[in-house]
């Protein structure tokens, strides 16, 4: 099944009552499912094969809640709401801040929007279209804007003021959707258009956006929070979440009046409020249920595509191997992903075409491996680690890169150099996909496309394309490539 096949409710931020998500997985209970799945934009997903849509608008209306089904036309608003209280934060950054914002929205979103708070590290800055982080000044937010996955990241030239946040969005979808996206050159340009289009508040912008690089929290199980009350974090590894389960929680929220379930980008959810006198309530649950309450970060630091069984089984390998081996990953992320993606991990390991016999059998699977620049999440950019690797291998790479990281954190930060490494180094000359960054390197040919070991890429004629992408073979640009003293063997 394609996640094209599911029945998408957007929760805006995240954030739904019990009652709501009661509502949900009845819905989906109705159409025969026994487990629902978190999406990566705080969404819930669940199949639908026959569906009367007349019945689904009355009972999605029923809780104010939008929809789709068989399609990707619209987005669910991102926020960084389930780190209140959890973690640092800006100090005019409150619960209400997020529902005031949200309020001013008054349109479905077709672009990815991220509204989040820079002192937090759980929720991604920096992965929707339109990303817009607090600032200092109370009410006002940077906008970054990328309209997508490869292209460059760039501020609106003034803040934004949190009224106008759901205007201003509104103003650059219309203007995107009506226009070519060619002529959408640059953020200046587009602020220009819509500045005589909307009126707003804005300010002047007085300083850089300035965000702390820090470890990427643990979010999962019973734990302290202000004013003698906890939090509990909940995640399950092959997030199928059973409806079952997911119906007591609602009922205990009620019981023992947690107002909130807040869904998390990492697939798990988050009760916050749990009082000194309800806590072994909630202890009682997740043991009656048997529910694990203390993965390793092993475990915890994933982002995977929903409803690939394929990237679920190499997480589970990878993580067998670094706990056999006892390496900690600790403040670092990963994600499995195949190209063309949108990357929001610190570490990113993207499949390769397989290589097909008969046009039935697998015969090669590889494996490219990237970091993002000083490890950091929110960077845009990433630096080539490991390329071709086999899945046998893909362990010992993405420990030694781990080592790597280790070794860079122990030192002071302005002595930190993430993109050197100590001994010798290998480079190699290939030609990359500019649009997915899929490589083409001759010493292994494309044998899926016909194409045999030691064909310079001058050589290929000019109708060739990328495999992943099809991007012409103009998209592709020559990049040297320093593959590391392990990675750089023919594994």
């Amino acid at each position: 099944m394609k996640k094209t096949d599911l029945i998408r409710a957007f929760i805006p931020g995240g954030v739904l009552t019990p009652r709501d998500l009661k509502k949900i997985i009845g819905i989906a209970r109705d159409l025969g499912n026994e487990v629902v799945h978190f999406g990566s934009r705080q969404d819930i997903m669940f199949p639908g094969d026959e569906v009367d849509q007349k019945k689904l608008d009355e009972e999605f209306g029923s809780i104010q809640t939008n929809y789709e089904w068989s399609g990707r036309r619209y987005q669910n608003i991102v926020t960084s709401y389930v780190a209140v209280d959890l973690m640092a934060s800006t100090s005019w950054v409150t619960s209400g801040t997020y529902f005031n914002v949200l309020e001013y929205f008054d349109y479905r979103p077709r672009l990815k929007i991220n509204i989040t708070d820079p002192k937090q590290s759980l929720v991604p800055l920096f992965n929707g279209q339109l990303n817009f982080v607090a600032s200092d000044h109370e009410d006002y937010w940077y906008l970054f804007v990328k309209f997508n996955s490869f292209g460059e990241r760039q501020r609106w030239p003034v803040l934004v003021y949190s009224r106008d946040i759901g205007k201003i969005a509104a103003a650059i979808e219309e203007y995107y959707f009506r226009s070519e996206k060619e002529s959408i050159a640059s953020a200046k340009k587009l602020f220009e258009v819509i500045n005589k289009k909307v009126g707003t508040n804005s300010r002047t912008i007085d300083t850089n956006l300035d965000y702390p690089s820090e470890p990427f929290p643990y979010y999962e199980g019973l734990n302290k929070m202000a004013g003698n009350k906890y939090w509990l974090g909940l995640y399950w590894r092959n997030n199928r979440y059973t409806i079952s389960f997911l119906d007591k929680v609602c009922n205990l929220c009620e019981q023992t009046n947690c107002g909130r379930i807040i869904i998390t980008p990492w697939k798990s959810f988050i009760v916050k409020d749990i009082s000194e006198e309800d806590r072994s309530k909630w202890e009682l649950l997740c043991g009656n249920n048997g529910i694990n309450l203390r993965h390793s970060s092993l475990e915890l630091n994933w982002h995977l595509p929903v409803l690939d069984d394929s990237a679920l089984k190499l997480k589970k390998y990878l993580v067998d191997v670094f706990d056999r081996h006892d390496i900690s990953t600790y403040g670092l992320t990963f994600s499995i992903k195949e190209p063309p993606v949108n990357l929001f991990t610190s570490v990113a390991i993207l499949t390769q075409p397989s290589i097909r016999l008969f046009g039935k059998y697998d015969i090669l699977k590889r494996y490219n491996v990237f970091y993002s620049k000083n490890f950091d999440p929110n960077e845009e950019y990433y630096i080539p680690f490991g390329m071709y690797v086999s899945k046998r291998n893909l362990p010992e790479v993405l420990m030694k890169l781990s080592r790597i990281y280790y070794e860079e954190m122990n030192k002071e930060k302005e002595d930190r150099i993430w993109e050197k490494q100590e001994g010798k180094t290998f480079l190699k000359t290939v030609f990359q996909c500019s649009d997915c960054m899929t490589t083409y390197d001759e010493r292994y040919g494309e044998p899926k496309s016909g194409i045999t070991e030691g064909i310079a890429f001058h050589e290929l004629p000019g109708s060739y394309h990328c495999p992943v992408c099809e991007a012409p073979k103009s998209s592709f640009q020559e990049v040297e490539m320093d593959l590391g003293e392990e990675v750089s063997r023919e594994f």
